[in-house]
């Protein structure tokens, strides 16, 4: 059943519009929703409760709780604030004219741990992996790195932002850092006019912050000057990044907005700006994983309609519509480059490459969650395109070390993992290969060396 357009509801499309920053404003409730409590008792009847991340909860979760409603059947479905600065309630009307409501509240990654820890969320929304020492704090609940725990909903690019007239167009993950850690301060210094350089930031709670910090300022031995101003929501940042010429700062690609968004490099990697295919295959450097955490033992049904729904191809179209980069896999061609390898190079010239790739662990050819959830998506991308047989070829790669023959050896034996997996499936690929520590997508850091380690899928 769909939405529909009368004044006492709103498209999923409207909805969804407002999500990115156009107008919405909630027509005035019915008396059914008028009867839902407020405060505590009200977050006690939600069906659902999503604390978190802003990055997710700010415009995402609140959009896709609205299509799981919509997909039941309920009516008159609408967003609106909840009271509190980046808080949220969504309301629909069930078919016996009853009242239902889900919260979300968005105050940092952080906050979602501590909410399923004492009970006040069903699923923590975050912008980063679980710490080990949150994990262990919450080790009552059973495995929170489990795939019943640890759900990947959406990869997101994390953009460097500036005015849109700043005549930089690149910058490396050092000069970044320089820059954040207030060691350059004017934008003559970069090759950008003379102006002094203003930083602006996520505040200490932002999922966004702690990987700004990993994959940036700790890589390089960095930490934030004390000049730069917090912020608590990543639209709020951009907005105040695109007014100000001197202004640098750091946001979720769903929020660039008017800002100009840098293209970035790592270690021996090109430039790269955070488009939608770089970001999709996490090469792009500063790309990472949006993801929501559920108790691995005990879930409501709504907690998992709701987390199969994030997962279906109607889930993953509204995290696109969001602006955020779907775990949908699609082709792209890439120009033959004379730096590859002979073997690389064929198949630019006669494949396209998909845009999904699976990653693993320091010395493992073991898939990781999310890697095991693409390998269906691949499955179904392959049957539905009838390239079943013969047509698919995995590259497997590996981080640069001091064992170029096991580094090579690691990378077949990830390409081969995959092959194990696909043909689970009904899929017998046409070649495999490993190409070892050659083509870097990152630095050898630790963060870079996950990204390295990676096998990519191309098809004939």
């Amino acid at each position: 059943m769909g939405l529909s357009a009368s004044a006492g509801s709103t498209s999923i499309r409207a909805l969804c519009l407002a999500s990115l920053g156009l107008l919405f404003t909630a027509a005035a409730p019915t008396d059914a929703t008028a009867q839902i409590a407020t405060g505590a008792a009200a977050e006690r009847s939600a069906i659902l409760r999503i604390h978190g991340s802003n990055t997710v909860g700010a415009k995402l979760a609140p959009m896709l709780v609205a299509g799981l409603l919509e997909a039941k059947g309920f009516h008159s479905v609408r967003i609106a604030p909840a009271g509190r600065e980046n808080e949220q309630r969504i309301t629909a009307i069930d078919s016996q004219g009853a009242p239902v409501q889900a919260l979300v509240a968005a105050h940092g990654t952080g906050t979602g741990f501590s909410g399923l820890k004492d009970g006040t969320a069903d699923l923590a929304a975050a912008s980063r992996p679980i710490k080990p020492a949150e994990a262990e704090s919450l080790a009552a609940l059973g495995n929170l790195r489990s795939a019943a725990a640890e759900q990947v909903i959406a990869i997101d690019g994390l953009a460097v932002i500036v005015h849109p007239g700043n005549k930089v167009g690149s910058l490396s993950v050092e000069q970044v850092a320089r820059l954040f850690a207030g060691e350059i301060t004017n934008w003559r210094e970069l090759g950008g006019n003379d102006q002094p350089i203003e930083l602006h930031a996520r505040d200490d709670q932002s999922g966004t912050y702690d990987t700004f910090k990993e994959l940036v300022l700790a890589g390089q031995g960095k930490v934030l000057a004390a000049t730069a101003r917090r912020y608590e929501s990543n639209d709020a940042l951009s907005q105040t990044v695109s007014s100000r010429p001197g202004a640098i700062g750091f946001v979720g690609l769903a929020s660039v907005g008017t800002s100009k968004a840098l293209s970035i490099t790592d270690g021996g990697s090109q430039p790269m700006p955070p488009s939608t295919a770089l970001v999709a295959t996490e090469d792009y450097p500063l790309s990472r994983r949006l993801f929501l955490y559920a108790n691995p033992t005990s879930q409501s049904q709504w907690t998992r309609d709701f987390l199969n729904f994030v997962h279906s191809p109607d889930g993953q179209a509204i995290v696109e519509k969001s602006g955020y980069v779907a775990q949908a896999i699609s082709p792209i061609t890439l120009p033959v480059q004379t730096s590859m390898p002979e073997a690389y190079q064929r198949l630019a010239g006669e494949a396209q490459r998909l845009t999904v790739n699976f990653r693993f662990e320091e010395g493992s050819a073991q898939l990781d969650n999310k890697a095991q959830r693409d390998i269906t998506r691949l499955i179904d991308y392959l049957n539905a395109h009838d390239k079943r047989m013969n047509s698919a070829v995995l590259v497997g790669f590996g981080d640069a070390g001091n064992d170029a023959a096991r580094t090579a050896l690691l990378s077949k034996l990830r390409a081969m993992a995959v092959r194990r997996e696909l043909a689970k499936g009904g899929i017998l690929v046409k070649d495999i290969n490993g190409l070892g520590g050659e083509l870097p997508v990152s630095s050898n850091s630790a963060a870079g060396r996950v990204k390295n380690r990676r096998v990519e899928v191309w098809l004939y």
